[in-house]
């Protein structure tokens, strides 16, 4: 039996190549994405032997490549497909995964299966194929709701859900409740930093590791769609000539950011630590909370010794308890085929295999995170759970990470949510101007690219 697992660690080469004038989706050429043997409503129906060739699979995700080894991924799907030969690439992050796919695709080497995120399917959707037939699309709940011209580009392999995790005892012992509004949630958080910061200079009652940029994205990326109410604000936006003008949802949104992380609540020195320095600070109570994906419970779960004082609750956006408490929810890593793939038919037969009951409920038994499948339902993990039980009024939002339209903006004006977060902390950093210069980027943009 063929097994080969390939661990990939990226060169200084290959991030020198990120400076190379690589394009975005489109760049290079096309690998006639059109065509795909999956485009129509009927999945191929070659048996496992009849499929043959090698396939790579690229991940970024830790938890997904340290359960690929522990379960032998590679050998149960060879028990269904003997004569595949399956190549796990796993990328250092997900940073350096969109700059190393970025640069394959003008060099015609994208892996056969690729995952992606809501804000990077309209980017890759030239090198996607169409999933639509596949029974893995047809029993997820939410892939339809982010098809691009009608195709189905990737399947969702779970339900995200964004959570603000606390320490109970230490919320008890400074004497403050869970917030359920944004100005209770600053006030809580003041309160926290004051208490525990006096006999620890290095405290953070919100743990937000900024030196990454990307750990901000729950305030950063988020917050404009819940305080809308719209999961589609980023397309709303490229409809708009000024969206961060004062008044819009995006300014009031970044507004109750920037008070929050001026304020002192992310502790002395933010821009000095990563996401794992901030997640391992959390976890050892040297932080009261911290804004994670429910894919963060199994990192604090690791790195924390006790987790019987562990809760969670939704970031509370609203200004009033009479508001709507807007929650987001979104699909997660999609998993994808590629056009550039030399054997699409056995890299789809393992995407329907990966959402099979020969492997998807045990991956998902594993992950914290919520099933994205009508067939394979299930219930959250208690401390998940406190979230909802605290929010029985909570209202989804679905989330959209933005379109062509909002990417071609964005790319020419340069506008970076997570970076702007970062910026938020630095000494003389004025966040009014920068949106009133937003604005004129946004509208010059929107001329130059002809977009209405």
């Amino acid at each position: 039996m063929k097994r080969k697992l390939v661990a990939t660690l990226l060169t200084g080469a290959l991030a020198m190549a990120t400076l190379v004038g690589c394009g975005d989706s489109g760049a290079g050429t096309n690998p006639g994405g059109s065509t795909n043997p999956a485009g129509n409503n009927e999945t191929n129906q070659s048996t496992g032997a009849d499929l043959k060739g090698t396939i790579t699979f690229a991940i970024w995700d830790n938890n997904l490549n340290t359960f690929i080894e522990e379960q032998d991924m590679v050998g149960k799907f060879q028990e269904q497909y003997p004569n595949v030969e399956i190549e796990v690439e796993k990328i250092k992050d997900d940073s350096e995964y969109w700059n190393t796919m970025k640069i394959r695709t003008s060099a015609n080497q994208l892996p056969d299966v690729m995952f992606n995120k809501t804000f990077t399917l309209a980017r890759f959707k030239d090198y996607l194929v169409d999933l639509s037939g596949t029974k893995a699309n047809a029993n997820n709940e939410l892939a339809a709701g982010y098809a691009i011209d009608g195709k189905v580009l990737g399947i969702p392999m779970t339900s995200g859900y964004e959570y603000v995790y606390y320490w109970k005892d230490m919320f008890k012992e400074a004497g403050v409740e869970v917030p359920t509004t944004w100005g209770e949630l600053e006030e809580v958080s003041k309160k926290l930093q004051s208490h525990f910061g006096a006999a620890n200079p290095d405290f953070m009652a919100i743990a937000c590791g900024l030196k990454d940029e990307w750990p901000d994205y729950p305030y950063m990326e988020f917050m404009p769609a819940l305080e809308s109410g719209n999961g589609q604000n980023w397309n709303t936006m490229a409809t708009q000539d000024e969206p961060f003008a004062e008044g819009t949802d995006i300014y009031k949104a970044y507004q109750k950011v920037n008070s929050l992380f001026t304020s002192g609540v992310l502790g002395k020195d933010p821009l000095g630590l990563g996401n794992d320095q901030v997640t391992n600070l959390f976890a050892t109570k040297g932080a009261a909370m911290i804004a994670l994906g429910d894919w963060g419970l199994q990192n604090i779960q690791n790195a924390a010794e006790d987790t019987s004082q562990l809760g969670t609750f939704y970031l509370p956006v609203r200004d009033a308890a009479n508001d709507p408490y807007n929650v987001v929810v979104q699909g997660d890593s999609f998993m994808g085929v590629t056009s550039q793939s030399k054997n699409q038919e056995a890299a789809i037969a393992f995407v329907e295999w990966f959402y099979s009951d020969a492997w998807y409920p045990d991956y998902l038994a594993y992950v914290s995170s919520a099933s994205a499948m009508k067939n394979f339902p299930k219930e959250k993990d208690p401390v998940l759970a406190e979230a909802d039980t605290l929010a029985p009024d909570k209202v989804l939002i679905m989330y959209d990470g933005g379109g062509d339209d909002f990417t071609a903006i964005q790319n020419e004006t340069a506008f970076d949510y997570k970076k702007l977060g970062a910026q938020m902390v630095m000494n003389g950093f004025d966040l009014k101007a920068e949106l009133e210069t937003l604005n004129t980027k946004w509208k010059d943009a929107r001329a130059k690219l002809g977009i209405q």
